[in-house]
């Protein structure tokens, strides 16, 4: 048997709610927002919210590669100065080599994620619909089978059959 939520529940899921619309309206009439949004990249994305998804996960997983690497490429510039030309050469390949290979997988994860979020987005939000939806009554329990018959019998009336 399912347990009864307490009503502070509800009110509580009402005021999260709130405050998330007021965060988004805030962050939607943003200037640099609505500048991105006008520009073709915005409206690009924003017609494809699956590739928008994709790229924002890619481009914050790989912020850390790519920071490392550059931190390697100052390090090794700075040995070239003093004259080891060749092992300067010899890392950044070697790292540079390795970024990519980091950046492809990083590119593979950040694609199987925005599925795995935009699968559990669905998912999440029907049965949210389904479960706080105002046509459901409040306390559905099973329906004997007259009362699925009754039920069938007047959906077929009103089709005329």
């Amino acid at each position: 048997m399912a347990k009864e939520e307490p009503p502070s529940v509800s009110r509580d899921l009402q005021e999260l709610q709130r405050k998330l619309g007021l965060l988004l309206e805030s962050f939607q009439n943003n200037s640099k927002v609505v500048a991105f949004m006008k520009s073709p990249v915005g409206r690009f994305l924003d017609r494809h919210p699956f590739l928008a998804l994709t790229v924002l996960m890619f481009v914050t997983m790989s912020a850390i590669p790519v920071g490392f690497f550059l931190l390697i490429v100052v390090l090794t510039s700075l040995g070239a100065l003093m004259g080891a030309i060749l092992l300067e050469g010899l890392v950044i390949s070697v790292c540079g080599l390795s970024l990519l290979c980091v950046l492809c997988g990083l590119g593979f994860v950040s694609f199987a994620l925005s599925g795995i979020a935009m699968m559990s987005y669905v998912v999440v939000s029907c049965l949210m619909s389904y479960w706080f939806s105002p046509s459901r009554p409040p306390a559905q329990q099973n329906a004997n089978s007259d009362g699925q018959l009754a039920m069938k019998f007047t959906e077929s009336e009103k089709l005329g059959l």
